[in-house]
């Protein structure tokens, strides 16, 4: 089968395509004929070595796809099945493995492009919107990134969850990406200082939360966006890493909160991600959660596809298709 491995950590160039054997299920997994796989950030992480993973390596934990074969022990899937998962392996190939514990079954009202496309980042959206920081009616909501793919999910989970939501983005073109998708106000922070006019749209009282994927820049001004005893959710560093600080200063900010939450922790048990991953499939196919694919890419592609992703282009999911 065709995938491709990563050798040596570095740029997007570092991901080859090569020409290896089709993976064997093991016990309690099952093999997927993949037919759209997500790229995300923490794949740019993994290649980077910011996240680092044995070498080689072939990235993509999101993908759906057709069952293919099962592993021994598993009862619950056959080859056939339509399924998706956010916690499998080796997704940028033509054929791959996932536990079957992991694996979500795909409604037929949904493609698999669809399935792809929403699994992860829903999720995500999902567990920062009622879980991490669960948003009540009148929360005001700060959102950076909020025309990318996890931030346009978060504004609509937010607007259902009854918060005010404020928005940033780079572009007017994503502001308006931002403003469909439900925020009520966008700042665009290629113009405008956001921490000076999140103060000004909150009449200087600063927002119960921020959600904050990209991390490095934004971070330090973000703690300046919070009221007393806000939340901080650092979820991503798309710009980079945070720079240490002593935990002082949460309290000199107002005693406020910082967690940083990852997508394992949210998942728990096969209840939690098959709640979670219901939720996020049975509102895009109603057509109440809106997921923009923003481009797609083939298989042969990926090393553009990061690079469109780490340029900050994005302006939905980015899949490689199969």
């Amino acid at each position: 089968m065709r995938a491709i491995r990563v050798h040596e950590y570095g740029e997007a160039d570092r991901l080859i395509l090569e020409e290896i054997a089709i993976p064997e299920p093991g016990p309690g997994e099952a093999r997927v004929k993949v037919a759209a796989t997500g790229v995300n950030f923490i794949e740019t992480y993994q290649r980077r070595g910011w996240y680092p993973v044995p070498l080689p390596f072939i990235p993509g934990a999101e993908f759906a796809g057709i069952v293919d074969a099962v592993g021994e022990g598993v009862t619950e899937l056959s080859p056939g099945d339509r399924v998706a998962t956010a916690s499998g392996s080796q997704g940028y190939a033509e054929y791959a493995i996932a536990s079957a514990s992991q694996l979500v079954p795909v409604p037929e009202a949904l493609t698999l492009e669809l399935a792809a496309a929403g699994l992860l980042q829903g999720i995500t959206a999902h567990y920062l919107a009622n879980s991490t920081y669960p948003v009540q009616p009148g929360d005001i909501v700060l959102v950076h990134a909020a025309a990318g793919g996890v931030g346009q999910l978060l504004v609509q989970i937010a607007k259902r969850c009854g918060g005010r939501v404020i928005g940033t983005v780079s572009t007017e073109e994503k502001a308006q990406l931002a403003r469909e998708a439900g925020a009520d106000e966008v700042i665009l922070y290629s113009e405008q200082d956001f921490e000076a006019e999140t103060k000004r749209l909150t009449g200087g009282k600063g927002v119960h939360v921020v959600y904050d994927g990209v991390g490095q820049k934004t971070f330090a001004k973000s703690l300046n966006c919070l009221r007393p005893r806000g939340f901080m959710v650092l979820y991503g560093q798309a710009s980079g890493p945070v720079e240490p600080f002593n935990p002082q200063l949460l309290q000199q900010k107002g005693s406020i909160f910082l967690t940083r939450p990852g997508f394992r922790h949210y998942i728990h048990n096969r209840e939690e991600l098959l709640w979670r991953a219901e939720y996020i499939f049975e509102n895009i196919a109603a057509g109440d959660l809106k997921v923009r694919i923003d481009c797609t890419y083939g298989l042969g592609e990926a090393s553009h596809a990061h690079q469109y992703l780490e340029h900050g282009k994005t302006k939905g999911k980015v899949l490689l298709t199969l």
